[in-house]
């Protein structure tokens, strides 16, 4: 039909990658990214957190060093990013703009400090978590950092929101208290203390609200690239993770070294949390928020079934189901954005 042809056509424009007769647009690769990072990273992060030999349950990495190598990750993606950026001044020059950001103008790079420890309390937050909670209930109670970004942009960036925003908030904090609703026929977890891993989400939702508003306003009060204020915000943190190290684990690392029980694992889990902001800002770039929305939604029912499947530490019960669809539907309501009415032109 003409529709069909006319929807095909508008398919092929988009910017994409063909196989053959087959045209796969940008946005859906990055969508399809998004999905399996977001799933993976919390699925590989909760396996990497349980002792595998039961007669040491100690002997598993520390949080503190993972964090730092996190960073450091994360500032290597920062600068080649940077390199595909500026590719037509070369490498050198990529080096001297980085020296000179942090050196020459170091005002800006210290405003950084703040977000650097918020998100560097948070990392350590989540690997806290993920170490007491099973991969579906954190994915599902980290959803409530919509309700913590909304808050201080309200209050920080002075933003409104519809009563609709209001109410999706409602129904997200309505969804996570159902979640974590205590029943008779509730699985406990297998490693750590719920407790715990409860207090450590609530606290890396707060955390990741603030900083993510206060980076927010960094950026829009400069022209500088995202990749430098990227690199800038890895540096400081992978100093104060640093610092965390010492202050926490010293002792340990001094006995057992830095990297004491690293696996591959380990290292992928650093991998994809150092590199997962290159996918956000993939789908930012192709894609549009809701659609980013519906594969956040997806990778908690993607992440509850492998959970079920693979780690055998997940049951469905009717609250968490009930909670879940609250959730899943408060982040898509959220995100929501009606279309704007023309304005109509008065003579």
């Amino acid at each position: 039909s003409q529709t069909h042809t006319m929807a095909v056509d508008s398919m092929s424009s988009l910017p994409g990658v063909r196989f053959g007769a087959i045209h796969i647009p940008y946005k859906y690769i990055a969508l399809v990214l998004l999905l399996l990072q977001t799933t993976v990273v919390v699925l590989c992060m909760r396996f990497s957190r349980i002792p595998q030999d039961h007669a040491h349950p100690t002997h598993v990495y520390l949080l503190t060093t993972a964090v730092v190598m996190s960073e450091i990750f994360k500032m290597l993606g920062s600068v080649g990013m940077l390199w595909i950026e500026k590719r037509e001044q070369g490498f050198a020059w990529v080096i001297e703009h980085l020296r000179f950001e942090l050196m020459e103008n170091s005002k800006e790079t210290v405003k950084l400090a703040v977000p650097a420890g918020l998100y560097t309390l948070q990392n350590n937050l989540l690997f806290i978590a993920l170490s007491n909670l099973d991969a579906t209930t954190y994915q599902v109670t980290y959803q409530l950092k919509i309700l913590t970004t909304a808050v201080f942009s309200v209050v920080l960036l002075g933003k409104r929101l519809t009563k609709t925003k209001w109410s999706a908030l409602l129904m997200l904090m309505a969804g996570v208290v159902l979640v974590q609703w205590p029943t008779d026929n509730a699985p406990t977890a297998a490693h750590g203390n719920p407790f715990y891993g409860l207090v450590a989400v609530l606290l890396a939702c707060c955390s990741s609200g603030f900083a993510g508003v206060y980076f927010e306003m960094i950026l829009k009060g400069s022209n500088q690239s995202v990749w430098v204020r990227n690199f800038q915000l890895g540096l400081f943190s992978a100093l104060l993770g640093l610092g965390g190290v010492v202050f926490n684990d010293y002792a340990r690392v001094s006995e057992g070294g830095f990297f004491q029980f690293y696996n591959g694992m380990t290292w992928t889990v650093i991998a994809l949390q150092a590199f997962g902001g290159l996918v956000v800002a993939a789908v930012i770039k192709y894609a549009d928020n809701i659609l980013k929305t519906f594969a956040n939604a997806a990778s908690i029912l993607l992440t509850g079934v492998v959970s079920f499947l693979l780690l055998n530490e997940f049951t469905l019960t009717a609250m968490f189901l009930g909670g879940s669809v609250l959730v899943t539907a408060a982040t898509v309501l959220y995100s929501h954005e009606p279309p704007q009415r023309p304005r109509s032109i008065s003579a």
